[in-house]
């Protein structure tokens, strides 16, 4: 296994960039104008962190550019950082905090229980305090330490172990400090770590002490300087999990809700921007993101600047390709927060890091950065936990990722200066591509022509089951539509008409989504510069479907299936006439237009059923007894459905099972329906019972909703209250979900009137 070369100290830098310049002391006295004196104690390490001037002097005297010189310039501000720590007079004291400190409230109380909690495990004595760059940690932590002050009579002490520098602070070179902080004289220091560690826990056991540890960069560098057990309390910060740090409790710091991020912002401006409207404000508020860091560096740079107009501002930060620029305010800047976590990756992280920013969307899986970072699936979660540890990603619910808003700018920032364009949009065409495949993948699953595929591709991730390739085309909406556009966008019109065409059955199982007007135009539109007529047909049908649906638009979902069917004769398209003729039928229906509605589903149905297609024949019967039931004909209607039910349960009807296993709630319900309106409606509410506990299974929430609202009038109509108002609230919770506003005030009305 190769060695890791160890980071070189600022002494044996400076000397090999001498010895390689083949210069004296005095040589380089003469050359830098750094006295001879000077650059001995340097090169001696007796000054480890020269001033900058000194230091840029010294990096032109040897000519240095790029990673050279950055290096020895970064070495010389480590070591003034860490001299501030480890000079005898240092007392470790806890910095000054803000006046404007604002929310954590519920943070704060976790740091009071924790100190004053009696369990005398180590658990009980140490906080580890997480969270990404910006997020206010640090600050959170000198708060919560001078608020606890009192708590410690004998100290609260501070120590900064840079754990984001280059060279974080070695565990010895934090226990000295602390030592002497605490009393011990330098001719008492033990003089290995183990000793002062050892030290140190039992001078912590015996005092009431708190001592808050900043920035950690590993479990290594931080267990010497955790209490054992005793008086002593520890909080530690760090933007790594540090998982692996055990006998501690965690905290893991989001960002700031936005009421609380807007107080903060006004509490920085207090008195100085009083003309500013709270709208703007809680604007700006809104694009830090929660972060307190981007706000105190808005807020700085408002009170700087009296002049400035706030609106103008939020305006500038609303445009992402600036908005990065736009927060920094003197020596704070949001992107140099971000960097620091950035440098702690490896390359190939690096890599996956700056190319999930062209991913489409908020979120997306490991299988997806596996395509964009060119790895291996079990390498992309190698890389994701990396990405997460470091805070430049979060982790949600099913295997989701996704970045803070202004993380994914920065991402896009390093892409753009670390990738070639021609590398960018080689992967950008990879990863579209990938999603377009896996859409018509997904989508084929529900059509009775595909379902599983017999040869799965290796390149797509697995979907096993239909429930999984509904899973993914949903979690993933954002994206494959994103690859959708850009494939119209781009001429690639045979792959824009296969996806469209491959989503139609799936349609109808998240028929409440917003986006299937485009889908469907896109494809309608593809299909007709292919010249494809029976195609560009279906896709017209599919409009139909949308403006009878999600949109409930019969007179435009009749002209649709009416330029389909046209079409479609024409080119004698059996397929598409039929289906025109049922769409025309339920917007028909809609129309109130029942008789000519009965005569364009019995024609369609005939159609179907002589083509052998009897999934459509059973949408077909369906829709004529929703005829009947509009015409009041409900005994009539319920002996179609129950004809129907009895069909869609024959194993040799030919019905497909997913059309089978998607009708028969839907069914059921209608069953239901029909018997409440005879009167019958003990039967209808058990068949309601049953018909919306299938709804849930199959997912099909519009069909939920409007079987809850029935079921809920006719438990009123029983004389069961109680039973009708927690339908009649389950019933709005579905319409909310589905965005039918309207629908989910009406039921909530209802539920409240419940007696």
């Amino acid at each position: 296994m190769p060695l890791i070369a160890a980071t070189p100290s600022f002494a044996e830098l400076l000397r090999r960039h001498r010895h390689a310049a083949r210069l004296t002391l005095e040589q380089l006295a003469e050359a830098s104008g750094v006295s001879a004196r000077t650059l001995s104690d340097m090169e001696r390490g007796r000054s480890k962190g020269p001033q900058q001037r000194t230091v840029t002097a010294l990096a032109d005297a040897f000519a240095l550019e790029g990673s050279d010189r950055k290096q020895l310039i970064e070495l010389a501000r480590d070591g003034r950082l860490r001299d501030h720590w480890t000079r005898p007079t240092g007392l470790c004291e806890l910095p000054r905090g803000i006046d404007d400190f604002t929310g954590r409230i519920a943070e704060l109380a976790w740091t009071r229980n924790l100190v004053h909690d009696a369990d005398s495990t180590a658990v009980a004595h140490v906080g580890l305090i997480t969270g990404p760059a910006g997020l206010g940690k640090t600050t959170f932590a000198i708060h919560a330490g001078n608020a606890l002050r009192p708590d410690f009579p004998d100290g609260v002490y501070f120590i900064d172990l840079f754990g984001m520098s280059s060279s974080p602070l070695a565990a010895d070179q934090a226990l000295a400090p602390m030592l002497r902080a605490l009393g011990v004289p330098d001719q008492q220091m033990p003089p290995d770590t183990a000793g002062c560690a050892s030290l140190y826990r039992s001078l912590l056991r015996d005092k009431r002490v708190l001592v808050v540890l900043d920035n950690a960069s590993s479990e290594e560098q931080i267990r010497p300087l955790l209490p054992g057990g005793g008086l002593g309390r520890a909080l530690v910060t760090s933007r790594r999990l540090l998982a692996g740090l055990e006998g501690v409790r965690r905290l893991n710091l989001g960002p700031l809700p936005l009421p609380d991020t807007t107080q903060l912002l006004t509490g920085i401006m207090r008195d100085h921007r009083a003309k500013d409207s709270e709208s703007v404000l809680t604007q700006l508020a809104q694009l830090c993101g929660g972060l307190p860091l981007a706000v105190r560096i808005i807020g700085n740079r408002l009170v700087s600047r009296p002049a400035w107009s706030a609106a103008e501002l939020a305006t500038r930060l609303a445009d992402d390709e600036r908005r990065l620029d736009q927060l920094k305010s003197g020596d704070l800047k949001i992107a140099n927060a971000f960097q620091m976590s950035y440098e702690q990756l490896a390359p190939p992280a690096r890599k996956v890091f700056r190319r999930l920013a062209l991913v489409p969307g908020r979120d997306f899986d490991s299988a997806l950065a596996a395509v964009v970072g060119e790895i291996s699936l079990s390498d992309a979660w190698d890389v994701l936990d990396e990405l997460i540890d470091l805070g430049l990603l979060q982790d949600g619910a099913a295997g989701r990722y996704r970045f803070h808003d202004l993380v994914r700018l920065f991402a896009r920032e390093r892409l753009k200066a670390e990738d070639p364009q021609d590398e960018r949009e080689a992967i950008g065409e990879t990863m579209r591509s990938w999603l377009l495949r896996m859409a018509i993948t997904a989508g084929r699953w529900f059509e009775p022509a595909y379902g599983r595929p017999e040869r799965p591709d290796p390149d797509l991730a697995e979907l096993p089951t239909p429930e999984a390739a509904d899973q993914w085309l949903r979690v993933n909406a954002d994206g494959w539509l994103s690859a959708l556009r850009t494939a119209a966008g781009e001429g690639r019109h045979s792959a824009v008409l296969d996806c469209s065409e491959s989503l139609y059955e799936f349609a109808d199982r998240w028929m409440h989504a917003p986006h299937w007007y485009e889908v469907f135009t896109l494809g309608a539109e593809a299909a007709a510069v292919l010249d494809d007529p029976p195609r560009r047909a279906g896709q017209l049908n599919s409009l139909a479907w949308v403006h009878l649906v999600p949109r409930d638009e019969p007179e435009t979902a009749l002209r649709y299936a009416t330029e389909a069917l046209d079409l479609a004769t024409r080119c004698t398209s059996s397929a598409q006439i039929a289906s025109a003729h049922h769409h025309a039928g339920a917007a028909l229906r809609r129309l109130g237009r029942l008789d000519e509605a009965t005569a364009a589903e019995t024609l369609a149905a005939e159609m179907f059923k002589a083509a052998g297609d009897i999934d459509g024949y059973c949408q077909c019967l369906g829709a004529l007894g929703t005829c009947l039931r509009d015409a009041g004909r409900h005994a009539e209607a319920l002996e179609q459905y129950q004809e129907l039910w009895s069909l869609l349960n024959d194993d040799r009807s030919g019905a497909t099972p997913g059309m089978a296993a998607f009708l028969r709630p839907i069914v059921l319900s209608r069953v239901g329906e029909c018997l409440g309106l005879l009167g019958r409606r003990a039967e209808a509410i058990t068949e309601l019972t049953e018909a919306i506990s299938l709804m849930e299974q199959a997912q099909v929430p519009v069909q939920q909703a409007r079987a809850l609202e029935t079921l809920a009038s006719l438990l009123a109509e029983e004389g069961r209250p109680d039973e009708s108002g927690r339908a009649y609230a389950r019933a709005a919770e579905v319409f909310e979900a589905v965005g039918d506003a309207d629908a989910s005030r009406r039921c909530q009305e209802l539920a409240a009137a419940a007696p």
